[in-house]
């Protein structure tokens, strides 16, 4: 086990114990809430050509208060068992956080997807869903997996025709898994859900004038400069979503293979093109390659954004940053060290477990979706057009005036899925948002929005635990 992932483990602790400081719960309710229920650690032995390869996995249920548990597959070399153990911490308490009625989960799959191909990661995705299967790790009541590091649509789509075979009759078995591929029972906009979460999420925190006027900033997010570390699924659409909707400037993306920088901006999109047909960032027109890649927490902007692994700011790069706002678009990018440090120095970290919720925040809605057996929007579209529609044409009738075609067919156009999907995710953001910062601005003594976003997540857990009855 490296050091990284042995201090992200640390890190999660240690911030769960400086919020459980600001709460009057019983310490044996606390203690309970900071374990982890359930660990499985799995060797099992995939077939690669004439040989045979023992893969390591681990399956984590962290929390059991709320039926099933959620959580992620990261597909990983560095993966290890406490590394999924605080992942699975922090998928309880950011599902506490948004109001999403799972407990936390983790699973993770020691290899580099790198060196395998596309057959022999179908191997080895099909015969971790059989060891979870067998253990009842798995099931949409019981614990619900979903993309991660190194996964995607294709596995869980694996991953969801594996269980059907093994659970032959289940009429829910679609909800399974989440992240599935839309045509595979999957949700219109998962795939963006994260990094539309981080937009949300950042385009709230920068709407409070008081708080952007003690940062030295104008309030919103139009012409504010961004820094992404990592053009993954989740630093892309944030860049992208941002940029177009946001009206924000990204002027540095960072990658594994460099670190680029354009204070004019850098179109996001375009990059995303330019990577694609050269396999790297580094000469993107009008941009300049900085000399080391982990310069990029030095790059002058308004808000830095880590959307790659964790522990990236540590307490040896730390004193480096110059943004004002750290979004953690990662899970646990800032050490619990550099948290202090920069704390102290004003800058202000929006937390992990708050800003990407986006993702459960939609896989639960997919996991709703596949237990309705039926598509949202489905049966209150036509609907909504045609009201929409004879309200348009009696505001032309009594006002003696025509309205275009193309604004009528944008005023009387009923929601698709993904409408609903994203405002449903907005409000989720929005609202979460404003719980936390309530409970930072009424305790004087809290210094961050994680500790705040901490309690928020504690006294809901503890309230399903209290009605339980587990702690009278």
């Amino acid at each position: 086990m490296s050091n990284k992932q042995h201090r992200f483990y640390e890190s999660v602790l240690a911030n769960f114990d400086k919020a459980a400081a600001h709460s009057d719960l019983p310490a044996g309710l606390l203690k309970q809430i900071r374990a982890c229920n359930a660990v499985y650690q799995m060797q099992f032995p995939v077939k690669i050509g004439n040989r045979y390869e023992v893969i390591l996995a681990y399956r984590v249920q962290h929390s059991h208060h709320r039926l099933p548990t959620k959580g992620g597959i990261r597909f990983s070399h560095l993966v290890n068992q406490e590394e999924v153990m605080a992942l699975a911490s922090l998928m309880t308490y950011k599902c506490a956080i948004v109001d999403v009625p799972f407990g936390g989960a983790k699973g993770g799959v020691a290899i580099s997807t790198s060196k395998y191909d596309e057959d022999t990661l179908q191997k080895i995705t099909r015969r971790y869903t059989t060891e979870l299967v067998r253990k009842n790790f798995i099931g949409p009541g019981i614990d619900v997996p979903a993309p991660d590091y190194g996964t995607g649509s294709r596995e869980m789509a694996w991953i969801l025709d594996t269980y059907n075979q093994l659970n032959n009759g289940d009429i829910d078995g679609l909800a399974c898994v989440t992240g599935k591929p839309v045509n595979h029972g999957g949700i219109a906009g998962r795939t963006e859900a994260t990094g539309r979460g981080v937009f949300y999420g950042l385009r709230e925190v920068l709407s409070y004038e008081d708080d952007m006027k003690e940062l030295g900033l104008t309030p919103g997010m139009e012409g504010k400069k961004l820094v992404i570390q990592g053009l993954g699924n989740v630093g892309s659409y944030t860049g992208t979503i941002c940029q177009k909707e946001g009206g924000a400037i990204i002027v540095g993306v960072s990658e594994r293979e460099g670190t680029i920088e354009n204070q004019d901006g850098i179109d996001v999109e375009k990059l995303l093109k330019y990577r694609k047909q050269n396999g790297s960032i580094l000469g993107f027109p009008g941009s300049t390659t900085l000399k080391d890649r982990d310069d990029w927490v030095a790059i002058d902007c308004d808000v830095l954004i880590p959307a790659a692994l964790e522990s990236q700011i540590r307490e040896d790069n730390a004193h480096r940053i110059k943004a004002k706002i750290i979004g953690e678009a990662a899970n646990g990018p800032v050490t619990d060290v550099a948290e202090e440090y920069l704390t102290d120095k004003g800058i202000i970290i929006i937390p992990d477990m708050y800003l990407n919720a986006g993702g459960v925040t939609v896989s639960y809605f997919e996991w709703l979706k596949n237990l309705s057996h039926m598509r949202f929007g489905r049966l209150e579209k036509r609907f909504d057009q045609n009201t929409y529609g004879n309200i348009v044409n009696l505001v032309e009738k009594m006002t003696g005036k025509q309205i275009s075609e193309r604004d009528k067919s944008m005023i009387v156009r009923g929601a698709e899925e993904v409408d609903l999907v994203r405002s449903g995710l907005e409000e989720t953001m929005i609202n979460a948002y404003k719980e936390i910062r309530d409970i930072f601005k009424r305790r004087k003594k809290m210094k961050t929005l994680r500790e705040a976003a901490f309690l928020s997540a504690l006294n809901k857990i503890a309230s399903d635990y209290l009605q339980l009855g587990v702690f009278p």
